[in-house]
């Protein structure tokens, strides 16, 4: 994924692979859905695309406070969900009026935040993370292959105290770790990562979001291997409460636009910073694997990685491998929603992938996600975005412009993740990817 920098060469990206060319084909801009129920039916769900489901639900909670207990998006329907608890009918009566889809539930968030700081408490085991899932009403939780023995018995007993009702636990087949890449690739310091989003940091000066656990690990950033640095980082976080890192550009005449190259010179222009919902769809642009596509699966997941643990992240069922860290989630219509942080298997098998979301970084660190010239339209969601065969076909399939060569992710520049010692892009093991 591209995020310009100019006057230096821009990274071609690699969107190679069935996966790839799937997401990219739905990368389409979608008709707007209406956003009112039929005249006289103030009572019926309305059609909302997810960013209006997203605004609806912050909305309600602020309406129905202790009552309301998460919400989600109905991707088929079209519709926000919203849990509630307690019988107070004014309350589902005033939700229905503004357009959700009322579900009576059992679990408040008070007890199910009550349930997570449990498992933090009683269960903090490298390879494991927790999320609520609101369509359940549940904290899923889920251990890594690495997560056996007496410390299995200890997640499996801590979830069971909880009770049947208020949480479920998974397994996953890979292990959680930290990726690192996706969008244009950075080097630094024998390191590898990937740039999430142009930012303008609080005093004015052009800057991006990146991956924390890379800002932690080197200083200074070039867009080429073996470069001369172009940026140094500013602040960051990991581990923690996130994994973001702000990195200013050294040159203050840095143009930096907003946007995410999709792949075969095709870019969604980057409208404004949103907040993740549970159920909405995603795209995620990755140097090493290039263009992915799914869902929403968990919010404030709480991830416990070798290194320590990360909260307040987004968790989905998007694929992502080693090399990707750092790199964009985005939707289809320009919201840009988060980084990418780490997560389990790869994008053969699939896998758990968490990502910090951006609204909380650019909070933390004081810059703010321009628009440039993104307004919706073409330019946010039509030809600039591409599908069909601009996107997923010949440009951007396997050819020599998106896939294998120096610039394309899959050779010199691809990278395999943050792993220590291996990744060597230059053929000497001298460049770990983050």
């Amino acid at each position: 994924m591209s995020h310009k920098r100019i006057p230096k060469r821009k990274a071609a990206i690699a969107v190679g692979g069935a996966a790839a060319l799937g997401a990219a084909a739905i990368l389409l801009p979608n008709a707007n859905a209406s956003q009112d129920g039929a005249e006289g039916t103030t009572a019926a769900p309305r059609t909302l695309k997810a960013g209006d489901a997203s605004d609806l639900a912050g909305r309600l909670a602020g309406l129905l406070g202790d009552a309301f207990a998460g919400s989600y998006y109905d991707r088929d329907d079209q519709q926000l969900v919203v849990n509630v608890v307690g019988d107070d009918n004014q309350l589902v009566v005033q939700a229905k009026r503004a357009g959700a889809e009322v579900r009576q539930v059992d679990n408040s968030t008070a007890e199910l935040e009550s349930a997570a700081r449990t498992l933090k408490t009683q269960a903090t085991i490298p390879g494991t993370a927790w999320a609520v899932d609101p369509r359940t009403n549940k904290i899923r939780v889920t251990a890594d292959s690495t997560v056996t023995g007496e410390r299995w018995d200890t997640l499996e007993s801590t979830v069971q105290r909880l009770g049947s009702g208020m949480a479920t636990i998974q397994k996953s087949d890979g292990t959680f770790k930290t990726f690192a890449s996706g969008g244009d690739a950075i080097f630094g310091g024998g390191s590898r990562c990937s740039l999430g989003f142009n930012v303008t940091a609080g005093d004015g000066s052009p800057a991006f979001l990146t991956a924390g656990h890379c800002g932690v690990a080197v200083a200074e950033w070039s867009d080429a291997q073996n470069g001369a640095p172009i940026a140094t980082v500013d602040q960051a976080v990991f581990p923690g409460e996130g994994d973001f890192a702000l990195v200013k550009y050294d040159d203050p005449a840095t143009e930096a636009p907003s946007d995410v190259d999709v792949g075969g010179g095709q870019v969604v222009q980057i409208v404004q910073a949103a907040e993740a919902t549970v159920g909405q769809g995603v795209f995620r642009m990755g140097s090493t694997t290039g263009l992915a596509d799914g869902t929403v699966t968990g919010l404030d997941a709480t991830v416990n990685y070798p290194e320590g643990t990360v909260t307040g992240l987004i968790q989905t069922d998007v694929c992502a491998e080693p090399g990707d860290s750092g790199g964009s989630m985005f939707t289809q219509d320009g919201l840009a929603l988060g980084l990418t942080s780490g997560g389990s298997g790869d994008c053969t098998v699939g896998g758990e992938t968490f990502f910090q979301p951006v609204t909380t970084a650019l909070e933390a660190v004081g810059a703010t996600l321009g628009a440039g010239d993104a307004a919706g339209g073409e330019e946010a969601g039509g030809e600039g975005a591409g599908a069909g065969e601009e996107v997923g076909g010949e440009g951007a399939g396997a050819g020599e412009d998106a896939g294998v060569g120096e610039d394309a992710g899959a050779g010199e520049d691809a990278g395999a993740g943050y792993q220590p010692g291996a990744g060597a892009d230059d053929g000497s093991g001298s460049t770990e990817t983050h």
